[in-house]
């Protein structure tokens, strides 16, 4: 009976996206997740799809609303060990940042520093600056 009633859920979904407003797809609850959270906490790859890819929904936006624990859908899917939806999120999300729109690839010469921030999936925000480096010999070998 399971296995019949996950095979419903797609067109279930389907139906429903055909009779509500598309807005309703970034709808948060109590707890700040949107339904394309759960469908990530629950792996399920087709409506994770489904959301994000109805048309005129939120799309790839819908994969950067973080809830009150300030994880997105990929922060849920990483955090269960969901490697195939959190790899599909991955590939269609939106990649530039705000400060990097309208920006063009630059070339750095071998004297420049350069200066990176990363941001993983709960928010955490590393920043890094690399550049050129003195090579020196390991200490105990002559």
């Amino acid at each position: 009976m399971r296995k019949w009633t996950y095979r419903c859920y797609p067109d279930a979904l389907d139906y429903l996206l055909s009779v509500v407003s598309s807005s309703l797809l970034s709808v948060q609850n109590d707890a700040g997740s949107t339904a394309l959270h759960w469908a990530a906490l629950n792996s399920h790859l087709t409506i994770v799809q489904r959301l994000v890819q109805h048309p005129g929904g939120p799309g790839k936006d819908l994969i950067d609303i973080k809830n009150a624990a300030g994880r997105t859908p990929l922060g849920e899917a990483e955090i269960i060990g969901w490697e195939e939806g959190a790899k599909w999120l991955v590939e269609v999300m939106n990649l530039d940042s705000e400060g990097s729109k309208g920006e063009e690839d630059q070339v750095v010469g071998p004297s420049q520093d350069i200066e990176v921030e990363i941001q993983d999936a709960e928010g955490q925000v590393a920043k890094m600056t690399i550049g050129p480096q003195a090579v020196s010999e390991p200490v105990g070998k002559s």
